[in-house]
């Protein structure tokens, strides 16, 4: 069958990874410790190391599964896990590669028994065999692309590994490497041109020299290696130079600089797939990336930002990123934001057609509302995908809920609106089933709207609610809301507070009519928050409609007289409400950094109404 490791070969030359038990040392694992049952133990330290070597340029990522074998695993008490660890290190390396978004191949590492075959030791072909097929089979079901078969010093023991693979399946290529000494041969006296001719009878794909040596001794081997693999594509994984035991611990001396040097040697020799052995890191990797470059194919090259691997403590901080442009142009001038309602049904055009009007008529933001008051209405995400799309320049506020979404849910959908390219976000929890058209409905609720600020934050940091790298930090800017004419507003404002301190960066009020009732909120307050904060002005269409915002929707309140006003204007009432809302806009405007518009009943030209005149005034005021 087409293979797209041999494919990808075929083209240029591949870069490996490097060290897995090098960087698992580094990174507090003993030598004593069985590094593969880490797969269990401790996945999200391999998996960071897969992520480590992507960042760095790898293309390709071996499994941490090179003792996963009952013979090796034995030893610790774990022959019976073999198959397991096999599986779940590919699992690893296929979730990093996921999260990093490249097109990396997952090669499952198989290495030695641990043991000699006879009748040097006391493990028989047949028991190896068994060893060899259990740990392919595991790979085989975790999904690997290639099967790496590296560090044998034993041509006999490397054979029947070949076998093995290949009684498991016929379909996967296999990369088969030996260890070999200063004097050019293996452990029993094998020459490369005998190597070389017994892998590839054997079946092996890729035929090449891993461990042992160090670049130098490596480059002499491969030049015999090319000769004898006569088109048979070459691999090349050696260490860091010969280890030295310093101060308890061994040390690699060869630079990530020498080891670039060898793989631009080595891929002039004909080398088709290079990496890094014992002492190699992701800064040789990184080097040797570098100066392949110019050789690499373009599919192969990075495209966009690079990955970024977090350490943990930048992570559990949050993270620090350039600020958002909401939040710069929030600070800048005195921003003007029209709320729009996803449509009850399919069509788009209305909606689609309010969104141009706001950005024709200079418009800062549009605010798309995620199913108000609990009635079913079109995705809120999906309506600001496709604004985003068409008005690519509009700042886009997604109004986002606790209400319908549980904690796997709230994390993927911000997953994807980031992707989409959607980047503010207004943390709310959500009106409840109660008040909408499903009074019966299920509510999910597993947060609440400060909860959802600290999921947010922690994505910008990089890692998801358990911990697990998202594969860089996102960039949302959060909101939360406040209802300043709240009854208890006592209770409001210790919750207001409490949003505050789990991050909010900007906020957004629930329509407020009239300035005392503002300015009784900021003295309650105790002045206007650090954050930018908008005052929310909903213009009243007739008296019914104060009557019925003030008497059935919950957190808003219509004052006395505002409702008498409406009253008195009869059938003026939506005139009045536009005058109304455009008085409290021009006397609140120094009271804050700008102003959130909430259109009645999909009347945007009243909101463009309340800004005639007022506007330009209000954005000098602020500038």
């Amino acid at each position: 069958m087409p293979s797209p490791f041999l494919d990808r070969l075929s083209k240029g030359p591949l870069l490996a990874d490097g060290a897995m038990g090098t960087l698992l040392f580094q990174k507090g694992i003993p030598f004593e410790r069985c590094f593969d049952e880490l797969n269990l133990t401790a996945p999200a330290l391999v998996e960071e190391i897969h992520r480590e070597y992507l960042a760095a340029g790898a293309e390709l990522v071996e499994t941490n599964t090179f003792g996963a074998n009952a013979i090796r695993l034995s030893a610790h008490g774990l022959d019976e896990k073999a198959r397991m660890l096999a599986r779940q290190g590919v699992k690893l390396a296929r979730n990093a590669r996921e999260v990093a978004g490249t097109t990396a191949f997952v090669a499952g590492s198989m290495g030695p028994l641990g043991r000699a075959l006879e009748p040097f030791g006391p493990v028989s072909p047949a028991e190896a065999t068994v060893a060899f097929r259990a740990q392919a089979e595991g790979l085989l079901e975790g999904g690997l692309d290639v099967f790496v078969l590296e560090t044998f010093q034993d041509l006999n023991e490397i054979l029947l590994a070949l076998r093995a693979v290949h009684a498991v399946t016929a379909e996967v290529p296999i990369v088969a490497q030996m260890t070999f000494g200063t004097d050019g041969k293996t452990r029993y006296g094998h020459t490369p041109a005998l190597v070389v001719r017994a892998l590839k009878q054997a079946g092996a794909n890729v035929v090449g020299v891993n461990c042992g040596l160090g670049p130098q001794a490596t480059l002499e081997l491969l030049e015999q290696f090319v000769a004898a693999a006569d088109g048979t594509p070459v691999s090349a994984m050696p260490n860091a130079g010969l280890p030295q035991f310093v101060e308890g611990r061994y040390v690699y001396l060869s630079s990530p600089e020498y080891f670039a040097d060898f793989a631009a040697r080595a891929t002039a020799l004909g080398v088709r797939l290079v990496g890094g052995c014992c002492g190699t890191t992701p800064a040789h990797i990184r080097a040797m990336r570098e100066r392949l470059a110019s050789h690499l194919p373009a599919e192969s090259l990075p495209s966009g930002a690079e990955v970024r691997v977090l350490e943990p403590a930048a992570a559990e901080s949050g993270g620090e990123s350039e600020e958002p442009s909401l939040l710069r142009l929030m600070r800048s001038r005195f921003a003007v934001s029209v709320e729009i309602d996803p449509p009850r049904g399919i069509q788009t055009q209305k909606v689609m057609a309010g969104a141009r009007l706001m950005a024709e008529r200079g418009v800062d933001c549009i605010n798309i509302a995620d199913s108000p008051m609990a009635r079913i209405r079109m995705s809120a995400m999906s309506l600001a995908t496709q604004i985003h799309r068409e008005l690519p320049a509009m700042e886009l506020i997604l109004h986002y809920t606790t209400r319908d979404r549980n904690l796997m849910a709230l994390q993927s959908e911000l997953l994807g609106a980031h992707a989409v390219g959607l980047r503010n976000i207004l943390c709310l929890t959500g009106d409840p089933p109660s008040l909408g058209d499903y009074p019966n409905m299920t509510a999910v609720f597993d947060t609440d709207s400060v909860g959802l600020i600290h999921i947010v934050r922690q994505l910008n940091g990089g890692t998801d609610q358990a911990g697990s790298s998202i594969g860089g930090r996102t960039a949302f800017a959060m909101g939360c809301g406040v209802n300043p004419t709240a009854e208890d507003l006592k209770t409001e404002l210790e919750r207001f507070q409490r949003k505050l301190d789990a991050g909010a960066q900007f906020v957004m009020t629930q329509p407020v009519y009239e300035l005392e009732s503002w300015k009784r909120f900021l003295d309650e307050l105790g002045g206007t928050p650090k954050v930018p904060l908008l005052i929310g002005i909903l213009p009243l269409q007739s008296f019914r409609h104060a009557e019925f915002l003030h008497n059935e929707v919950p957190g808003i309140q219509v004052p006395d007289w505002i409702r008498r006003r409406m009253h008195d204007a009869g059938n003026e009432g939506q005139k009045v409400g536009v005058e109304l809302a455009r008085a409290l806009l021009a006397e609140a405007r120094d009271l804050a950094n700008g102003v959130y518009l909430m259109p009645s009943f999909g009347r945007y030209e009243n909101c463009l109404e309340v800004l005639d005149g007022v506007l330009n005034g209000a954005r000098g005021r602020r500038s």
